[in-house]
């Protein structure tokens, strides 16, 4: 998410008064002069601004200070400190413009604007259209010396005096982020993520990438997990998709903590939307799912792995985990014995089970039928069957079962598990 940079808003935010006419005063002239309501400059003020205005615009500051000095001294109407203030205001952005230009990587002391920006603002004889601009410049001046409540308040002033500029909002989120107001920003942010949506234009992708990024840093979990799913439906490729996996449960610290058997459903997720990275993800899966008594699935995703280009085919481990998964699957034998057991056992827990292992051969059909039967037996853990049954669902195209499977599951950690499959199928397509 960008910041406001120093001195990007200068040409923006410029005074105007380096291009306005200054003549005889408008007291001096007839009264349809009067009318057209111009400054009103006391003559010495007149006088020096004359000289101030081609000094600043040739980059004479040597010659512009001191007549700046003059206005300073002989200003008493409102006119004049307008005018004076203007002219020091373009003065001062000119030579940190021309410091910045001698030497880009020092540091730049913006304070000298605010002296000016806050007589500008305060001024009655500041233009109306122009005192929006000057609230936005110093709020952006607050923010980059990191007062950020101080900016916050001027960037809400701005916008009530009609300001209207596309990075205005997303100020006030960081400044309220920055200043530690997470859930306020991230609410704020979420706002204008969604009026961009009903616009017909998409969010930047940095926008869901720093909401996720302070709500977890926040330990926000709801928070962050919300913008995960979000992420995951508005950018939803492979990179997302791994990014948002890992975030949510494979990582430490991870939004939620899992166990092996939990991370397994999210590696599934991960084949699924094709965001498994490198061997290291391949071999972990496969490694997990060989360890359950899934050998059938822990072979396919290697195979998977070697056929991309991910597993190199000289890996060892990949090389044993293959031959221990070729003789697993050989002992077992066909899995119809264990679905025959499953019918006339008292409990789903060999239901279950074997569907999880037809789930691993790509099976659905049976995957389902014994899934249901699990359920129906009772025994099992209802939120572990239904997750994998709408899995299951989601990956043989039943996408309405599917939905209605994930939301029967109710408690932590498997409850999101079962929103991001359900993320998934709602997300457009890569």
């Amino acid at each position: 998410m960008k910041t406001i940079s120093k001195l990007a808003l200068a040409a923006v935010l410029a005074t105007g008064v380096s291009g306005m006419a200054l003549s005889v005063p408008a007291m001096a002239k007839d009264k349809k002069e009067e009318a057209k309501g111009g400054l009103k400059l006391s003559p010495e003020v007149l006088k020096a601004a004359q000289v101030a205005q081609p000094a600043i615009a040739a980059k004479d500051f040597a010659t512009a200070e001191p007549a700046l000095a003059q206005i300073d001294a002989a200003a008493k109407t409102d006119d004049d400190k307008y005018i004076g203030a203007a002219l020091r205001y373009d003065l001062e952005q000119q030579k940190l413009a021309a410091a910045q230009a001698a030497n880009p990587n020092a540091p730049i002391n913006e304070t000298v604007l605010a002296g000016p920006l806050d007589v500008l603002i305060a001024n009655p004889s500041t233009p109306a259209d122009m005192r929006g601009r000057y609230t936005y410049r110093r709020g952006a001046l607050a923010f980059n010396g990191k007062q950020y409540p101080v900016a916050i308040q001027y960037f809400q002033k701005a916008k009530a005096l009609g300001f209207t500029d596309p990075n205005l909002d997303l100020q006030i989120v960081k400044a309220k982020m920055e200043s530690g107001d997470v859930k306020s920003g991230l609410a704020d942010l979420d706002a204008s993520v969604t009026a961009s949506t009903a616009a017909g234009q998409k969010a930047p992708e940095d926008f869901y990438r720093y909401a996720i990024s302070k709500a977890n840093a926040a330990k926000l979990k709801p928070e962050t997990f919300a913008w995960l799913q979000k992420y995951a439906v508005a950018y939803p490729s492979p990179k997302t998709w791994r990014d948002v996996i890992v975030t949510f449960g494979l990582q430490q610290n991870g939004v939620v903590t899992l166990d092996e058997t939990q991370k397994i459903d999210l590696f599934r997720l991960m084949r699924q939307t094709k965001s498994l990275a490198d061997q290291n993800d391949y071999l972990e899966y496969a490694d997990s799912v060989n360890r359950r008594g899934l050998p059938s699935e822990a072979q396919a995703v290697l195979k998977e792995g070697m056929a991309a280009g991910k597993i190199p085919a000289t890996n060892t481990m990949a090389k044993t985990l293959l031959a221990d998964t070729g003789t697993a699957i050989r002992n077992d034998g066909p899995l119809s014995g264990l679905e025959k057991k499953a019918a006339s056992n008292a409990d789903g827990k060999l239901a279950a089970g074997t569907a999880d292992a037809y789930l691993g051969q790509d099976n659905y059909a049976k995957a389902i039928e014994l899934y249901r039967l699990a359920l129906s037996k009772g025994g099992v853990n209802a939120d572990d069957v239904n997750l994998h049954l709408g899995i299951a669902q989601a990956k043989s195209g039943d996408k309405a079962g599917a939905a209605t499977s994930f939301a029967a599951v109710k408690t932590t950690p498997r409850l999101e598990t079962a929103q991001l499959w359900t993320a998934w199928m709602n997300a457009p397509a890569a």
